[in-house]
């Protein structure tokens, strides 16, 4: 795709290429009700190449604020290019959201997973359609990579992971073949290695899809503990977000949309304690409000949003 001579040229290529999924409907969704010209305070929680945050800010009146949250060196660069005294961004995971006053967002829109940028740099390593380096960190400047991790790890760590986080049945083989190689040849250090262990490994595989697709995306989501965080962030947002406004949820994946929707689940219900059966029972601090795919027109126009599962969400009201 790119050389490394080239890299920065092939950064600003991939970041004018990328597609927002679901961009109208989930602007749409967070600011429903906040008026044509919405005030207050606003939360991109993952920034990624700003496409919602602009669009965001392109809404909201002169007395709005966008705060934007993301762990990745570049999402921070391309940042600094929106000249909007409205706007701030803080090199920190969405976790962060937890230290944000109490009540004092309108709203809060989560885009979950990668960006086409970070997946078409080879330099990254998120992708086993390109060699390189093989490390998948969304901030490059702190952490382990996986061919870190791969490095030492035991072969029942490594199973473990591709089978959690990716839903692999072939998990243990491919370990036994990750750690086989590293004692014979030394450790995986590249994408491509990786990607040609897993398909020895492999023995079946649904059509269209490659060998190391499951793999890899364990192992992304292991090295930056993303659904840990994405579960203290949705833990944060029931104290951030103000009665009556919105969380707007992507996912890409099964793993991710399950525990949104049963967080969502969670909290839209009354909560009696058993213990106390006359007791009145701690109120629902959530409604659901919908559940939205891409139409046939934006998967046709891009294919990386087939996937996508929007959940949206309203705080209720806190009893005095």
């Amino acid at each position: 795709m790119c050389s490394r001579t080239s890299l920065s040229e092939a950064r600003l290529t991939t970041t004018a290429a990328h597609t927002t999924v679901l961009l109208d409907e989930a602007v749409d969704a967070l600011l429903a009700g906040a008026g044509d010209a919405p005030a207050g305070q606003w939360v991109d929680a993952t920034f990624g190449r700003g496409g919602h945050s602009r669009r965001i800010l392109s809404r909201l009146s002169p007395q709005g604020r966008l705060l934007a949250f993301d762990k990745d060196p570049e999402a921070i660069q391309e940042a600094a290019r929106i000249q909007d005294a409205r706007f701030s961004i803080r090199h920190e995971g969405f976790r962060h959201l937890a230290d944000l006053p109490v009540g004092s967002a309108a709203g809060v829109l989560m885009d979950l997973g990668v960006s086409s940028p970070q997946i078409d740099t080879p330099e990254r390593g998120f992708s086993f359609r390109f060699d390189g380096p093989l490390d998948m960190r969304m901030d490059t400047t702190r952490g382990q990579s996986v061919a870190e991790w791969l490095a030492s790890a035991e072969v029942g760590q490594i199973a473990e992971v591709i089978r959690e986080y990716g839903e692999e049945r072939f998990a243990g083989p491919i370990a036994k073949a990750i750690v086989a190689r590293r004692q014979e040849r030394g450790p995986v250090a590249s994408t491509a290695e990786l990607a040609d262990l897993v398909a020895g490994a492999v023995k079946t595989r649904e059509p269209g899809q490659n060998p190391a697709t499951r793999t890899f995306q364990a192992l992304r989501i292991f090295i930056n503990a993303e659904l840990e965080e994405l579960q203290q962030a949705l833990e944060a947002s029931l104290s951030v977000l103000r009665p009556g406004g919105r969380l707007v949820v992507i996912s890409f994946h099964s793993l991710e949309d399950r525990i949104v929707k049963q967080f969502v689940a969670q909290h839209s219900k009354e909560v009696y304690d058993r213990r106390a059966p006359f007791a009145a029972p701690q109120p629902m601090r959530l409604k659901a409000l919908a559940r939205i795919k891409p139409g046939a027109a934006e998967v046709a126009a891009n294919p990386r949003a087939r996937s996508a599962v929007m959940r949206v969400a309203e705080r209720t009201e806190v009893p005095a």
